[in-house]
């Protein structure tokens, strides 16, 4: 019986980690994300174009960097990838200090989504191990929690420090914490190593039980979904400061604080509606919460209203993403889940370039506030997706059993 409970406690001091490493490494990521392009058009009179560039080069780098590095976590070398990510990712923030130009600034977007595209694989991979089967969609929900936290209250706290402070002492802040996580990486590695150690060698995957390494199928349509899902949020991160101005609304920054609020009040109940009743119960609604908060915007004339979106946004980004992560890793073979993550991270990235390119165009236009207009379409897109993917499923799970009830009859 105590062994039963130890093997489905969530809390450890290794998922605590995790979890703080996780929030630590997404903060250096968001932090930067929509600061970037405010300082770029400032200090460097960036069009519109390569404002989007910063964001774009960044993804995409990420994107080339975690197919190499599903490779490597397949082959045991976590270890080594983590901690070259962890460098390379230091040494571009740094670099951003010394930018003295548009091109070596975009340069180091380049270098930046190398390391961070290793790192981010890294984690939710060791996270998906230590978590009990049973508990996966809980455990990664609060696992994600530090992602969408750190993606809510990251550019929340950049914008505010150069604002108040300048770049100088937004670019310290997120060296300082860049440095916080190799302490506990090593935490983790170490206590990583030692469980490989000491684990029986009945319970090693056999050879006959690795799975191929070939593409999974399973993951295209959670993948598609996670991409227009984060198509909208790449409109929030790279515009929002600028609709603010727009809008004439005060401390745009407070949506992604209420924002974040909307994420811890939604994510204790969202991981276990999963565990109980899958993807289905939260991908609808989900997607109708964000296109409200959208909308509501799109109307927003004071701050009340625009925390009012922040609100029905973040309630449905915070149940949406972690439910689709769950979902993916579940598809998979556990040796494959670093490829899961790469490609759960992969779609969102590539939903963020994407938006933040396309979106941009049509702001440039006509207005902001037409552009998240535009952008709720893609989520109406996801839903009418989904919808058609589920009942399509559903339509063929029944014609193979009726197949399969038809066949005994015909030979008999």
């Amino acid at each position: 019986m105590n062994e039963m409970n130890t093997k489905q406690r969530l809390w450890t001091k290794e998922f605590i980690t995790l979890m703080v490493s996780n929030l630590f490494l997404f903060l250096t990521l968001q932090m930067m994300l929509t600061t970037l392009p405010a300082y770029a058009k400032e200090a460097f009179m960036a069009s519109p174009l390569q404002v989007s560039l910063i964001t774009s080069l960044f993804a995409f780098s990420a994107i080339a960097s975690r197919f190499v590095s599903s490779k490597a976590l397949e082959k045991g070398k976590l270890r080594l990838l983590l901690y070259v990510g962890l460098m390379i990712s230091l040494a571009a923030t740094l670099g951003y200090y010394w930018a003295s130009g548009i091109a070596f600034l975009l340069l180091m977007r380049v270098l930046f989504g190398i390391g961070f595209g290793m790192t981010s694989t890294s984690f939710p991979t060791m996270a998906s191990d230590v978590i009990p089967i049973k508990r996966l969609g809980e455990g990664m929900g609060y696992f994600g929690l530090s992602t969408t936290l750190a993606m809510s209250i990251g550019p929340m706290i950049g914008l505010t420090l150069l604002q108040d402070g300048g770049f100088t002492p937004l670019v310290v802040i997120t060296v300082i914490i860049n440095i916080l996580i190799f302490p506990l990486a090593y935490v983790l590695t170490s206590r990583s190593a030692k469980r490989k150690t000491e684990r029986p060698a009945a319970v090693q995957p056999r050879v006959e039980d690795q799975p191929k390494r070939s593409f999974n199928k399973k993951l295209i349509l959670p993948s598609v979904l996670n991409f227009l899902m984060s198509i909208t949020y790449g409109g929030l991160l790279s515009f929002m400061a600028l609709f603010g101005t727009e809008a004439h609304l005060r401390n745009p920054q407070y949506f992604f604080l209420f924002n974040a609020i909307a994420i811890i009040l939604v994510r204790p109940f969202s991981g276990r509606i999963y565990d109980r009743y899958g993807h289905k119960a939260m991908v609808i609604p989900a997607a109708v919460l964000m296109v409200t908060g959208l909308l509501l915007l799109t109307f927003a004339s004071s701050t009340g209203t625009m925390l009012l979106s922040a609100l029905c946004y973040g309630l449905g980004f915070g149940a949406m993403q972690p439910s689709i992560q769950t979902w993916m890793i579940q598809e998979v073979h556990p040796l494959q889940r670093g490829m899961a993550n790469g490609m759960f991270f992969n779609s969102l990235d590539f939903g963020v370039a994407i938006g933040s390119i396309a979106l941009g165009s049509i702001a440039k236009s006509t207005s902001y506030t037409i552009m998240y207009r535009y952008s709720a379409i893609a989520l109406v897109l996801l839903i009418l997706i989904y919808i058609i993917m589920q009942v399509t499923g559903k339509s063929r799970s029944k014609a193979t059993l009726k197949l399969e009830e038809t066949e005994p009859t015909a030979a008999g």
